[in-house]
């Protein structure tokens, strides 16, 4: 079976894996925060498909402006897990291991967006 780039990714496999993160999170909401539930949905795997966009692109600039993107949903996903842990709407290690997910990424898209940019300057 024919692979895509971004499959090929680790930083891809990590996101894909706080989506499910983000979903198991997400389940136990009470109900009353469904706006909050769908945001993080919505962040989460925003994180994945702009990483496969990125992927996808061949142009340096547009490239690295998809990373740049998945990075800002990921960094708006650790602010729903601060907002999650401060309404106590998530347990402590719950909240710990996802941020910890989400700090991983998030300086894995900096590195990749900082590593084409410089190749696409020189």
């Amino acid at each position: 079976m024919a692979t895509f780039d971004h499959e090929k990714m680790e930083v891809y496999a990590r996101a894909l894996d706080f989506v499910g993160s983000a979903n198991t999170l997400r389940d136990a909401l009470v109900s009353g925060r469904s706006g909050l539930a769908d945001q993080f949905d919505r962040a989460a795997i925003s994180i994945a498909l702009n990483i496969a966009e990125g992927a996808g692109e061949f142009a340096s600039r547009e490239k690295a402006r998809f990373y740049r993107i998945a990075r800002r949903s990921a960094t708006e996903c650790a602010a729903i897990l601060d907002i999650l842990r401060k309404l106590e709407l998530a347990s402590e290690p719950e909240v710990a291991s996802a941020r910890e997910e989400v700090r991983i990424i998030v300086a894995m898209l900096v590195s990749l967006a900082k590593s084409i940019e410089a190749r696409g300057s020189s």
